[in-house]
């Protein structure tokens, strides 16, 4: 059946989404990516891809320890903050948001490069056969952190604000190790 004029569009409550692509749906990360709208995701702003569990960015992780910070930056955060109703890591959460502003967490932003292997097909942030491969192949333009991987490393209780991203252009992350990410979602 066709939709009708009156059906809402998908995902027309702007819920945030979360996917689990098969390993042959995540071998095509264009095609990918119009699943997901197709789906709605992108009313979100922000959509969750969870890798099949045979993929793998990095076979190890065990030559990363030379890795160089330039510049770390300390975060400090000032205001008042409420915490949203949340229902799993209730302590977590408590205790990221009562010691927020006290001892400011160190936070690496911004390093170019990737981490993944070279070998790496299927989502590799540095080759994700993107128009905007092509800007850099054909007109050599390299925009830092849009068409070239960036690398980020915080600690507890770093922070970074949900944003639009460069010209209004998707942004894909992926986290290498260390403990799950947590979203937070406040109105003003």
């Amino acid at each position: 059946m066709a939709a009708q004029l009156s059906d809402p569009p998908p995902n027309s409550s702007c819920k945030i989404m979360t996917f689990r692509p098969t390993m042959d749906e995540f071998r095509e990360f264009n095609k990918y990516l119009v699943y997901m709208e197709s789906k709605g995701a992108h009313r979100a702003g922000l959509a969750k891809v969870i890798p099949p569990k045979e993929w793998k960015p990095r076979s190890s992780y065990d030559d990363i320890d030379s890795l160089m910070i330039p510049a770390p930056i300390q975060q400090i955060v000032t205001g008042q903050y409420c915490t949203p109703r949340h229902l799993d890591y209730e302590d977590l959460e408590r205790k990221y948001w009562k010691n927020l502003t006290f001892v400011a967490p160190i936070y690496g932003a911004d390093i170019n490069g990737s981490i993944y292997n070279e070998n790496v097909k299927e989502w590799n942030i540095a080759h994700l056969n993107t128009i905007l491969d092509v800007v850099e192949e054909d007109c050599g333009i390299s925009i830092e952190g849009v068409n070239t991987p960036y690398l980020y490393f915080g600690m507890w209780k770093t922070t970074f604000a949900w944003h639009t991203e460069d010209m209004d252009l998707y942004s894909i992350n992926y986290l290498h190790f260390g403990e799950p990410k947590s979203w937070q979602v406040n109105s003003l």
